[in-house]
This record gives structure tokens, C-alpha cells and sequence, in this order.
């Protein structure tokens, strides 16, 4: 039976509300002289320093709803290792937003925090695909999950580049994930999405283009790190088989993974900031940051209904659909080299 939708909806409402608040106080002036600014750089897309301390909102509304939750009296073991993992990362992450950090100590950083999920029985230890299930030996197992949560982790940061994504990506993404715990009867699962999506939401009324604050490392970690812990707990609790909520978070996973394995190829040195993406692609083309948003929310809410609808469908329409997909990243992919070769063209 579905969860009661009342205290799913007041606190999600809280975090949203809290989570705007705080973010609109740290976009103004006077809120800007905490945290740090982001100054133009190889990487970004804007042109005059930004406050990145939007992160702080954020994790300001994942931690009303977790706290709600144990006041709820809903609190499980799970919840507790995605806590401290969260705040790991949180913390790590800010002291980089700070003071840049070495990548050897982020690296450490997200790795333990991956051990803690490990620890809490949040590990990868089996692949179910349409059609079969390929389980895995305890060391695998721990592998898997260390370079699972370590890239997902780092993924998110990659990709929160540009004004409203990483943001939507987390309000579609939870959003979905929610569903899945409330149609499973899993109440502290979709509480939890639920708080996240809201908080991203109260977020991303001042990131939206043209963004007056950015999430940082702080935020855009975090999110990473709940959008692989979140996913691994899902499968456990059996609302879906892992590719699924790979499916959810897929415009961000294909993009950065695609991206990586281009700069590899071409000898690239992939530790150092470049814009590669597709969205920094098609902004650099000519296309405006709200343009590229919107096309890529469109993407989301698209993959996010299919992965909502995929648990239902036989194992053969299941590969369709992931067939599909893949030709609609490939279709993606020669769109934006398109678009450049009609920018270059245009210059010409």
C-alpha cells in the first residue's frame, strides 16, 4: 500500500521553502561575503564572479528531511550510513570550495564515503539486466561499488557547469526515484527523494539562467553522492533493478562518461578543466544558457517517465527501450556536432 501523502508533502514543502530562503540570503550581497565566488576560468560559461555557496540551501533542506524523518519516527539503518557518507562529502567537498584541495585527498574523501555505504549494506552486489541476473563476489562487489559511488560523485560535479542543470537533473532525477519508493509502499525512501528533489527545487529559483548563485562543490557533490547512494538503496529495497535509476540519471552518466572516454582517446589531460560537454558545446556555439536548460529538462522529464514505466514492461520491450535510448544519445551526440559546424560556418 502507497504511503500517506500528507507528510511526504508538508516536509518536502519545508525543505523547498527552507532551501529557497537560504539560497536567495547567500545570492544577495549581503549574503555573498559567506562562501566563496566563482571566478571565470577555463571551464565556465559566465563571465563575472558568481556566489557558489547554493550547495549550503541545498543541503540545508536534505537535512530538515532527514531530521523530519526521525522525528517521524521513520529513521532506518540505511539512512543513517547515507548520513554519514552525505556529510563526508559535504564537508570535503566545502573546505574545496574554500581553499581548493588536493584531487588526492577529494578522491580519498569520496572513496570512504563509499566504504561507509558499503558498510551500511548499500553495496553493488549483483547486475540485474531484462531477462537475467549476474550476481558478484563479496571483493567485486566492493570494487564495483567504490568506482560506482566514487564516479557518480565526481559526474555530477562535471556536469554543474552551467546555469539550471545540475539542479534540474536533481529535481527530475529524485523526483523520479520518489515515485518509485511511493508506489513500492517504501515511505522513508520516497520522503527522502522527495526532500532532496524539493530542496534542489528551492535551489534552482536562483540558478535558473541567468543564475544569481551556483551550487559549488558542496552541492553539486553532494547530489552526486545521494544520487548513487539513493539509487543503490532503491535496488535494495527492490522499487527496481539498478539500470534503471542509471536510466533516471543517464543525460548526466552518458554525457560526462561519453566526455571522458573522448579526451582519453584523444590524449587529453583529463584532470584538467576543459569544456567538452555537450551543454558547454552547444553555449560556446551560440545557443543561450535557457535554450540548452529547457531542450535538456525536456531530455530529463523524457528519460525520467521511461525509466518510470520500464519496471513494467517484458524483458525484450525493457532492451528495446534501452536500445532506443542509445540512439537517441548517438542522434544527440551528432546534433551538437552540428550545431558547431553551422556556428563555424556562421563565422566564416
Amino acid at each position: 500500500m502507497s504511503p500517506s501523502l500528507t507528510p511526504l508533502v508538508l516536509v518536502s514543502m519545508a525543505a523547498l521553502v527552507l532551501s529557497l530562503l537560504l539560497t536567495r540570503r547567500l545570492a544577495t550581497r549581503a549574503g555573498s561575503g559567506f562562501g566563496p565566488l566563482d571566478h571565470p576560468n577555463e571551464r565556465s560559461l559566465h563571465a563575472t564572479p558568481v556566489p557558489r555557496s547554493g550547495g549550503l540551501g541545498v543541503l540545508a533542506g536534505v537535512i530538515l528531511t532527514l531530521l523530519a524523518a526521525l522525528g517521524l519516527g521513520w529513521m532506518e539503518t540505511e539512512l543513517a550510513w547515507i548520513g554519514g557518507a552525505l556529510l563526508l562529502v559535504a564537508l570535503v567537498s566545502f573546505l574545496d570550495d574554500l581553499g581548493h584541495l588536493s584531487p588526492l585527498v577529494r578522491l580519498t574523501a569520496h572513496g570512504l564515503a563509499a566504504g561507509l555505504l558499503v558498510f551500511g549494506a548499500l553495496g553493488w552486489s549483483r547486475l540485474d539486466l531484462p531477462g537475467f541476473t549476474l550476481a558478484f563476489p563479496g571483493w567485486l562487489a566492493l570494487v564495483l561499488t567504490l568506482l560506482f559511488v566514487v564516479w557518480m560523485i565526481n559526474l555530477y560535479n562535471f556536469m554543474d557547469g552551467m546555469d539550471g542543470l545540475a539542479g534540474g537533473m536533481a529535481v527530475f532525477g529524485f523526483l523520479a526515484l520518489a515515485w518509485f519508493g511511493w508506489h513500492g509502499g517504501e515511505a522513508v525512501y520516497s520522503l527522502v527523494c522527495l526532500g532532496v528533489a524539493a530542496s534542489a527545487g528551492g535551489f534552482l529559483v536562483s540558478n535558473f539562467p541567468p543564475a544569481r548563485i551556483f551550487l559549488g562543490d558542496v552541492g553539486s557533490s553532494s547530489l552526486g553522492l545521494l544520487a548513487a547512494a539513493l539509487a543503490l538503496w532503491g535496488a535494495k529495497l527492490g522499487l527496481f533493478p539498478l539500470w534503471v535509476a542509471w536510466l533516471v540519471f543517464s543525460p548526466f552518466i552518458v554525457d560526462a562518461t561519453w566526455t571522458l572516454l573522448a579526451r582519453l582517446a584523444r590524449g587529453e589531460r583529463v584532470w584538467e578543466a576543459h569544456r567538452s560537454h555537450h551543454y558547454q558545446r552547444l553555449v560556446l556555439a551560440g545557443w543561450s544558457h535557457r535554450r540548452t536548460v529547457l531542450r535538456a529538462y525536456g531530455l530529463m522529464a523524457a528519460v525520467g517517465a521511461c525509466a518510470i514505466a520500464a519496471p513494467g514492461l517484458t524483458p525484450a520491450d525493457q532492451w528495446m527501450l534501452l536500445g532506443g535510448w542509445a540512439v537517441i544519445y548517438g542522434v544527440i551526440h551528432l546534433k551538437v556536432g552540428l550545431v558547431e559546424r553551422r556556428a563555424r560556418m556562421d563565422v566564416a
